[in-house]
């Protein structure tokens, strides 16, 4: 297949630039999560004495974070509250979830925040006003390390993320009164570890060159003063472009689509530190189903973190998930194959429009050609540059995906 290599490759940064959300928004999820965390270490605080960290988590910690469909929907800031001085013996997951909620109201009320606090299954939701754009979910946690090193150890599993695994409460389950040592367990600083591990060598390397364009501008800069949120790298767009690309293909249904934390999962493990998003882009969506796993009996999609934990556990019980998570790979192979094949960025646009949307796909092109769309019309592939032809490989990427050995 020819591919016009810095045509696509461009045409994917312009989609990243148009995808990835704003540095005030990372700044306001920090501001946010660490203003509560202070709420919870004033003198008046009735938790001060339990050491709570609160820290984010998600898309906002592994910098996937893409911006909201429409400009009615929020950003979803998701942090835990872990409470480093408490165990499982000293309360029931219920009593830990109501302290922390009545702090949570009592920080609604200081803020002045009119939307009332609402309660979900395993965290407090705090609305911010109409204009910030975001919520932030606080889910309360009590350290699970030793724990959860003990039970990989006693199956041979690596140990190395344990340390900062974490229990977390859900009001769904039927022990959720009880004092127990059966909570749900989580750990998502041990994920982004792991997350930050596959695609270290990139990260580091594109950290230090944005710092010596800073130094070279005659800006003061250091690697250690960076945020990371400030460095893209190909496996973080790829996830990115991957995420919008379910949410329209299953903007009726989306209940349906593959959960995030599976796309990025799937990702991570088939990125090999590729320097590029289109080289990224492809081979992720050639090998990601090449870790998934089926026993004979259900798919196993583990947490990398925690192999107690399959990310793919609906899967068994509602079959039409996984049909939905192959014929969006399905999709997405052929959606992105036609876009590698345009020779000018108004081609790739409307190969991608139908999953990517009108005015994402439009706006990408209209960075590239300066907005002008009868140019683009009139030049065709002279508007596209010049990409060179035949890499980079797109792999086995417009195959079928295949079904785990022992699936039916």
């Amino acid at each position: 297949m020819n591919m016009h290599v810095n045509t696509i490759e461009a045409f994917l940064e312009a989609l990243i630039a148009e995808l990835e959300i704003p540095d005030h928004r990372y700044e306001q999820a920090e501001r946010s999560y660490k203003s509560f965390g202070e709420w919870l270490h004033r003198p008046q605080s009735t938790l001060r004495d339990l050491d709570p960290q609160v820290y984010c988590q998600g898309s906002f910690r592994l910098g996937t974070a893409i911006r909201p469909l429409t400009d009615e929907e929020e950003y979803d800031v998701d942090s835990v509250c872990e409470f480093r001085l408490l165990t499982k013996q000293d309360m029931s997951p219920f009593e830990l979830k109501q302290m922390l909620g009545h702090e949570v109201n009592t920080y609604h009320d200081a803020q002045n925040m009119t939307k009332p606090v609402r309660e979900g299954n395993r965290c407090w939701v705090l609305d911010y006003a109409d204009g910030a754009q975001f919520h932030m979910d606080i889910v309360p946690a009590i350290p699970n390390g030793a724990q959860q090193r003990r039970l990989l150890q006693a199956k041979s599993y690596d140990t190395r993320w344990a340390e900062t695994a974490i229990s977390i409460t859900d009001r769904r389950l039927p022990n959720y009164r009880l004092i127990t040592d059966a909570w749900p367990r989580s750990n998502p600083k041990g994920f982004s570890n792991w997350f930050a591990s596959r695609q270290s060598v990139v990260f580091e390397r594109r950290k230090r060159v944005m710092v010596e364009k800073l130094q070279r501008k005659g800006v003061y800069a250091s690697v250690e003063d960076m945020p990371d949120f400030k460095v893209k790298t190909p496996l973080q767009s790829a996830i990115m472009i991957l995420k919008r690309h379910r949410d329209n293909m299953f903007a009726r249904n989306p209940d349906l689509g593959p959960i995030s934390i599976i796309i990025t999962t799937l990702s991570a493990h088939a990125y090999e530190n590729q320097e590029t998003i289109s080289d990224a882009l492809f081979a992720i969506l050639d090998r990601m189903d090449q870790f998934i796993v089926h026993d004979g009996q259900r798919f196993v999609i583990a947490n990398p973190t925690d192999p107690f934990e399959n990310f793919a556990d609906k899967w068994e019980r509602e079959p039409e998930k996984a049909e939905a998570f192959y014929a969006w790979l399905r999709q997405a192979r052929a959606d992105f194959r036609a876009a590698a094949q345009g020779i000018s960025f108004q081609e790739m646009a409307d190969a991608l429009t139908p999953r990517m949307g009108y005015r994402l796909s439009t706006r990408a092109a209209d960075r590239l050609t300066g907005g002008n769309r009868l140019l683009r019309a009139a030049t065709g592939a002279s508007a596209a540059g010049t990409g060179a032809v035949g890499a980079p490989s797109f792999g086995n990427a417009a195959r079928q995906p295949t079904k785990p050995q022992g699936y039916a």
